[in-house]
């Protein structure tokens, strides 16, 4: 099975973020940034049919979210889905952020840069709410995971 894990792009969570603004600026409209977005979503790596259950869901998504944490050498990696093409877009971004950071990292980055890049006010208040959520999921992961778990 490939590693369903999400290696960062971008050398730092800011690097990232800035990277994303980047591409995002690139658009005129928010349909064509949706589109974007959605093609973000395709390129996750395959994410386990096991791990689509309730024990990975994450709540108050409107869509079905899963996402999975492993602590790697001292940074989280996050593997993430969705059952919708725009969350798991979503998803891609958060993850392109968030993931192979450290959990100091994790807990420094603000998810309010997606207030900045606009991205809450695009979409509907559930989706807003929704990725709220799964912000708050990748930060509560980076907070519960002791520093001492090795690979899993």
């Amino acid at each position: 099975m490939p590693d369903p894990f999400v290696r960062p792009e971008e050398a730092t969570a800011a690097a990232a973020i800035d990277a994303i603004a980047e591409e995002l600026e690139v658009f005129d409209d928010w349909m064509d940034r949706y589109q974007f977005i959605i093609e973000l979503g395709r390129k996750l790596p395959p994410f386990p049919e096991a791990w689509m259950d309730d024990a990975h869901r994450v709540p108050g998504c409107q869509s079905k979210v899963w996402m999975e944490a492993e602590r790697r050498d001292g940074r989280l990696f996050f593997a993430g889905a969705s059952d919708a093409a725009i969350v798991s877009g979503l998803v891609a971004l958060l993850l392109r952020v968030y993931s192979g950071r450290t959990a100091e990292e994790i807990a420094g980055t603000d998810p309010g840069f997606l207030k900045d890049l606009g991205l809450i006010e695009a979409l509907s208040t559930n989706r807003g709410n929704g990725i709220a959520a799964m912000a708050r999921k990748l930060r509560e992961a980076a907070a519960a995971l002791p520093s001492h778990v090795g690979r899993r």
